[in-house]
C-alpha cells in the first residue's frame, strides 16, 4: 500500500505532463458542464471550505496545487475534486494557464475561477454564470468596486493597475485585477494566457477585448480581514502586474510603444543638443555632461525606432501566416 509521501512522489513526477495538459489523467467521469477551476498555493487552512462551498454550484471543481508543501492537495482530492499538481511553485499565470488547457480538453461549457484562500465568496458563483448561460456574455468579471472589506491601500493600488490595463465596458474601466470570474466556451477556445506572474489577469482581459469578446461586470463582495491574501506584499504585486502589462502592450502595438518611447528620447537628445551647442558658443568649450546625456538618448531613440519596427514586420508577418 502506498504512502501520503510516496503518492505525492509519484504526483510531482507527472508535473510537466500535466501542466502541459500532455497526460491523459486526470479527467472527470461525466460531462463537465460548469467547472470550477482553483489555483492554489499552500493553502491547507482554507482549500476544503472552499472547495466545498464551490461544490454546491459547479460540476466539477478542479485544484492546480501549484507546487505547495503542505496538504492543500491531499485535501482537495478527498473531497472530490480533480487535482493537477505542478512539481514547483510556476506562479499564478501558470496555474491559470493549467486551468484553461484542462478546460479547453475536456469540452468545459463554463470555466469559472477563484482564488483558494477564501477571499472570494463561491455564493455569487450562480450570478457569475447566469450571463454565459443566458447568451449575453463571454467573460464575466466579480467586480469588487463596491466590497467594503476591501482595504484602501488594496483599492487605491487596484485601481491604478486598472487604469493601466484600460479595458472599458459601458464607458467605465473594468476591475482588471479580480480573479473572480467565468468564461464561455468561445472564451475557453480562445485566450491563450502567456504570463506566469500576477499580470495573467490583465493579459486575459486585454485579449479577450482585443478578441471581440462580450465583457461584463457583475457586483460583488470580498473578504480580506483575517486573510493572507497574497504571497506576495502588494509593492511586488503591483509591479509584477504594471511590468506585464508593459510587455504586453509592447508586443501588441509594437510601433506605438517604442515610436512614444523613440520621440522622447528624440527630443531629450535634441534639448541637451541644443544646450551643448549654446554653452560652446558662450564658453567655448564643450560640457561634457551635457553633450554625453545628448549622445546617449539619441542612440535610445534611434534603437527603439527599429526595435518597433523590426518587431511591428515580424508580428505582421506571423500573423499573416497564422
Amino acid at each position: 500500500m502506498k504512502t501520503r509521501k510516496d503518492k505525492l512522489i509519484v504526483a510531482r513526477c507527472r508535473t510537466s505532463l500535466c501542466a502541459s495538459g500532455l497526460t491523459d489523467k486526470p479527467e472527470p467521469q461525466h460531462e463537465p458542464g460548469v467547472v470550477a477551476a482553483i489555483p492554489a498555493f499552500n493553502e491547507e487552512q482554507m482549500i476544503a471550505k472552499v472547495v466545498a462551498r464551490t461544490f454546491k454550484h459547479v460540476d466539477t471543481v478542479m485544484v492546480v496545487d501549484d507546487g505547495s508543501s503542505d496538504d492543500t492537495a491531499l485535501i482537495a482530492e478527498r473531497l472530490g475534486a480533480v487535482v493537477i499538481p505542478h512539481g514547483k511553485n510556476l506562479g499564478k499565470g501558470a496555474a491559470l494557464q493549467t486551468c484553461f488547457k484542462w478546460a479547453r480538453r475536456v469540452g468545459a461549457s463554463v470555466l469559472v475561477t477563484l482564488d483558494a484562500d477564501g477571499q472570494h465568496y463561491p455564493d455569487y458563483i450562480p450570478r457569475l454564470v447566469e450571463p454565459i448561460l443566458k447568451g449575453e456574455a463571454d467573460v464575466v468579471i466579480g467586480s469588487r468596486r463596491h466590497s467594503k472589506d476591501m482595504p484602501a491601500f488594496r483599492r487605491f493600488g487596484a485601481r491604478l493597475l486598472d487604469r493601466a490595463t484600460g479595458v472599458k465596458v459601458g464607458g467605465a474601466i473594468v476591475d482588471a485585477q479580480s480573479g473572480c470570474r467565468a468564461y464561455s466556451k468561445t472564451a475557453i477556445e480562445q485566450v491563450i494566457a502567456t504570463e506566469y506572474g500576477m499580470g495573467v489577469d490583465s493579459e486575459i482581459i486585454i485579449k479577450a477585448r482585443d478578441a471581440g469578446l462580450r465583457i461584463v461586470e457583475v457586483p460583488i463582495t470580498t473578504k480580506y480581514k483575517g486573510l493572507e491574501t497574497s504571497t506576495h506584499n502588494m509593492v511586488y504585486h503591483g509591479l509584477d502586474v504594471f511590468f506585464s502589462i508593459i510587455k504586453f502592450m509592447s508586443i501588441r502595438h509594437p510601433l506605438l510603444f517604442y515610436g512614444g518611447f523613440s520621440a522622447i528620447m528624440f527630443t531629450i537628445a535634441l534639448v541637451f543638443g541644443l544646450q551643448t551647442l549654446d554653452l560652446y558658443a558662450r564658453w567655448g568649450r564643450v560640457v561634457t555632461n551635457v553633450a554625453l546625456i545628448s549622445i546617449a538618448a539619441g542612440i535610445m531613440a534611434f534603437l527603439s525606432f527599429f526595435t518597433g519596427v523590426i518587431l511591428f514586420t515580424l508580428i505582421t508577418v506571423l500573423r499573416e501566416k497564422g
